[in-house]
């Protein structure tokens, strides 16, 4: 394994290999146009790259080739109008002309949960390389940016050697990703690290030459991109090592949220003098209702189910008390709204009819519309079922919430979510629910309670505002009582 620091005057002699295709720079194709392959596709046009977005979804090839994006990620939707007008950038579902324009070929399909246990369903990944590899008919490197169970970059090699026309010297890497929804199109263009899994020198260097766009910038802004070159089986894990390490780092503030409320301490302090220690640091140590979205749930459990497989499963044992925190903690918000409520907590839970509840934020974390496994449609859904009425407003994910859960109300501003609410509950920190005034919501609600899912808020603000606070692991706050205390820092 080498770790390497590419200067603009190291990036040269891999930028002089010519590939296949002929041209001054690799042709990239970006297999799959979810968040993830059209994500990197937009942005390796932007910086300079001549590149083809390919997916079997013709409606999703229309919106992209129309300059729509079909999902929230700021800053992508000018990224994208801008290269489709330079003629950099392309969309197709002809997995032959993918074959013949790109040199680069990178797998982004999504690997799902398996319906029938924690493992990642590889049946996309599986179609796509199928599909490619009968097309390539020259010398072309085939990356996996996917998340994937260890093993899978030689298995798709064993696929690509099966499927491609013989002679065409088709080879493998595998350099994973690391985008952060809301932060995307800074984590390609700027990525504090990348990862190449490779078999040869050849697929090194088209790696480098793939990736001169992104160190050149590097080199103007007096950066550096820390570049990790080593064996398939180490780039496959370094994304589902990381995701394992967020989410238990995660769970761990959780764990000890439940702890403080059990102490009368408070979790928020807590965090913020753990946090000062180097050797923890601060990010990620926030307690709420715990973590979701399309990556970190599905990706510890199919990080176990692996483990399992290979014989290890004990080593990664912690993962499913990781997974249980994260599932509690979506729980308890229902226990704060019957108190809140003075309605007692039976063994089904709290009966919370005739109430009416304000859920602000439906996505799995702001500056995004993702909804999959969103610890705030968990608890939306969580509370609908207690019989209360509930109202929900996001300002970017009503309508992939709608589809998942369309049972409850949504609305399209936050003012007429919390209008005579007798509870509003904040599931997602949007900024706009952040530095919203709880004076003026305060006029509109029914009654003057509040539970912080994220701990977004200032208690002693809305205290002071007569609401009655509850936040995740902090002590009760009621109206006019509390006294000042810093605002929770974030992750």
């Amino acid at each position: 394994m080498t770790v390497q620091y590419p200067s603009t005057s190291a990036v040269q002699p891999h930028a002089l290999i010519t590939p296949p295709s002929g041209g001054p720079r690799p042709r990239l194709t970006f297999l799959g146009t979810g968040y993830l392959g059209a994500t990197h596709a937009i942005c390796m046009a932007e910086l300079g790259y001549e590149v083809l977005g390919v997916d079997v979804d013709e409606s999703k090839i229309g919106k992209l080739a129309d300059g729509q994006v079909p999902f929230h990620e700021p800053g992508l939707d000018e990224l994208l109008r801008r290269n489709l007008s330079t003629g950099r950038l392309h969309f197709t579902t002809d997995y032959k002309e993918a074959a013949e324009f790109g040199d680069v070929h990178f797998i982004c399909v999504g690997t799902p949960q398996r319906p029938d246990g924690m493992a990642a369903d590889l049946s996309y990944v599986e179609a796509a390389v199928t599909a490619l590899a009968p097309h390539l008919h020259r010398k072309a490197l085939v990356v996996g940016k996917s998340t994937v169970p260890v093993g899978t970059a030689d298995w798709v090699a064993q696929l690509v050697a099966r499927n491609a026309p013989p002679g065409s010297e088709v080879e493998v890497a595998w350099s994973p990703e690391f985008l952060r929804e809301g932060f995307a199109v800074e984590d390609v263009i700027r990525p504090d690290r990348l990862v190449f899994g490779v078999k040869s020198e050849w697929a090194r260097s088209m790696l480098y030459a793939t990736y001169k766009g992104v160190f050149e910038l590097a080199a103007a802004e007096d950066r550096e991109v820390p570049v990790v070159v080593t064996d398939f089986a180490t780039a496959e894990l370094v994304k589902v090592a990381a995701n394992a390490f967020l989410a238990t780092k995660i769970s761990f503030i959780n764990a000890m949220a439940e702890v403080c409320e059990a102490a009368g301490a408070d979790v928020t302090l807590l965090a913020k003098a753990i946090g000062y220690d180097a050797r923890i640091g601060k990010a990620f140590l926030r307690a709420g209702v715990g973590f979701g979205g399309g990556c970190l749930p599905k990706d510890i459990r199919a990080f176990q189910a692996r483990a399992q497989e290979l014989g290890v499963g004990e080593a990664l044992r912690f993962l499913h008390e990781v997974d249980l925190i994260n599932q509690r903690r979506r729980a308890r918000v229902l226990h704060l709204a019957a108190e809140l409520l003075g309605r007692p907590f039976g063994p089904a839970g709290p009966d919370l009819a005739g109430t009416r509840i304000a859920v602000l934020g439906a996505t799995f974390k702001p500056n995004s519309d993702d909804v999959r496994d969103s610890p705030a449609l968990a608890v939306t859904k969580a509370l609908h079922k207690t019989g209360a009425t509930v109202t929900v407003y996001d300002p970017q994910g009503t309508d992939n919430a709608r589809r998942e859960l369309p049972t409850v109300t949504y609305v399209s501003s936050l003012n007429e979510a919390v209008r005579d609410a007798d509870l509003v509950c904040v599931l997602t920190e949007w900024e706009e629910f952040r530095h919203a005034d709880p004076e003026k919501l305060g006029e509109l609600v029914s009654a003057r309670r509040v539970i912080d899912g994220r701990n977004c808020l200032d208690p002693a603000v809305w205290s002071a505002a007569g609401w009655e606070y509850r936040g995740m692991g902090r002590p009760a706050v009621g109206r006019q009582t509390a006294p000042h205390t810093s605002s929770p820092e974030t992750a």
